[in-house]
């Protein structure tokens, strides 16, 4: 019998990959696929990032080879070649990212060879081969920082002392990705640091190109980004550092220690930065606190989420908000390493809970999961049953709140149910943001 995963959380790799290119500056995608690849991915994308979709020249805008049976029986060189040369004609853009399909690459289309005569002209023309069949999303968005790496970003003659990218975090399918990179940029720049993020609005291409120049990488996730951390180090020579996703005082203050280790920052400018940051967090809860205590605020947790999040998340209610996450389901499909990492991560929390931790892609499977761990504890001789309860996860742990009578909050992807523009839970103001939006879901029937 066949594995088959119920309600994915992530569509193909060209689907990361189309997000990924979309959401660069003044990038175009350009697809080499049959008609169905940009539609499917799309909507995907878009029932699940906060109603977020597209931009310009990304989503169904995109220019698409709309590959047929002639292209799979005679190739489709003649048709992308064709299709690079109208769209920079009726489309303006500063670069413009052919994305191939899994008909594409199964027929064989050299694409590096379509292309190369557009750059021998001097027109910004680079590629990724990002056929479906490669992986997921966050596969996708992986291989397109890698093209940038191998195809766009030149080698620095020298590093820039203070000067990092920031990556980790993949566009649309962390709804929050802009808030997030925009969090994290602000909480470096407090260090002194020139930060280059790839995806915001105030990035540009040519600042992408200068990436090469930089001291170091840093890459806040444990599995989203690393081949293209590993292609920078070879080809570039930037070392690189991997944090988890930091959300709350507790993540971020280690998250700003690591980055200062690895630059061989004065530790008291570090620690400086951090008092400040505390002290300002403390202080806006402070005048919370008497509420929290008094209207009993404090929750049992399930958390399900990506890779990114699951652990974030759950160290965040743990550590921070004292909350008490029974159980944790990991919703990526992840090396034995990978999760080794996130086993590893969820052992240490200081607050000295012990979560069960489940890997499944499967939305039903985590369902079961969660529930049969709650029937059980609730069950016991003796023990008290997990209530009040909370869920934090995707939109699709709707019906799971509603089975535990429990509170529901959508953070990782798909998020369905909440328009996002530029909101963002990391660093110290994102936890504050973070405890708004929990507890104005537990207040709102009040």
């Amino acid at each position: 019998m066949a594995n088959l995963t119920e309600r994915p959380r992530h569509t193909c790799a060209l689907g990361g990959a189309i997000a990924t290119a979309s959401a660069l500056p003044g990038t175009i995608p350009v697809l080499h696929a049959p008609p169905g690849c940009a539609s499917n991915t799309t909507w995907t994308q878009a029932g699940g990032c906060g109603l977020q979709l597209g931009g310009y020249c990304g989503g169904l805008s995109m220019p698409g080879t709309n590959m047929q049976e002639r292209e799979v029986v005679f190739g489709g060189s003649e048709r992308l070649q064709e299709l690079i040369k109208n769209a920079q004609t009726v489309m303006e853009g500063d670069l413009y990212f052919v994305l191939t399909s899994c008909v594409a690459e199964v027929i064989g289309d050299d694409i590096g060879a379509i292309v190369k005569p557009f750059q021998d002209e001097g027109i910004p023309v680079i590629y990724a081969e990002t056929g479906g069949f490669k992986g997921n999303s966050y596969t996708g968005y992986d291989l397109t920082l890698q093209s940038l790496w191998e195809n766009f970003i030149p080698a620095a003659a020298e590093r820039v002392p203070e000067k990092v990218n920031l990556w980790g975090i993949p566009p649309f399918f962390d709804a929050f990705w802009r808030g997030n990179l925009e969090g994290l940029r602000q909480l470096l720049r407090r260090l002194g640091l020139t930060v280059n993020t790839f995806f915001t609005a105030e990035d540009t291409l040519a600042g992408i190109r200068e990436a090469g120049s930089a001291s170091l990488n840093i890459l806040v996730s444990d599995g989203y980004g690393t081949g293209a951390a590993e292609l920078s180090r070879q080809k570039h020579g930037i070392p690189y550092v991997v944090s988890p996703l930091p959300i709350g005082p507790a993540a971020s203050d280690e998250f700003l220690r690591s980055v200062g280790a690895a630059l061989g920052l004065d530790r008291q400018r570090v620690e400086t930065v951090i008092g400040e940051e505390n002290r300002r967090y403390y202080r806006y809860l402070d005048t919370f606190v008497d509420c929290y205590n008094d209207m009993d605020l404090q929750r049992y947790a399930a958390v399900a989420g990506d890779a990114n999040y699951a652990p974030a998340v759950t160290r965040f209610l743990a550590d921070d908000l004292g909350w008490l996450p029974e159980v944790v389901a990991v919703s990526d499909v992840l090396t034995e390493e990978q999760e080794r990492a996130i086993r590893q991560r969820l052992e240490k929390l200081s607050s000295g809970l012990r979560p069960k931790v489940y890997f499944t892609p499967d939305t039903s499977e985590i369902r079961r999961c969660v529930k049969e761990h709650w029937t059980t504890e609730a069950g016991a001789k003796y023990a008290n049953k997990l209530t009040p309860a909370f869920v934090v996860g995707s939109s699709l742990e709707r019906e799971l709140a509603k089975d535990l009578q429990a509170g529901h909050l959508s953070v990782s992807f798909p998020v369905s149910n909440r328009a996002i523009l530029d909101r963002g839970y990391t660093g110290y103001r994102g936890g504050l943001r973070l405890i708004e939006d929990l507890i104005g879901v537990i207040a709102v029937n009040r």
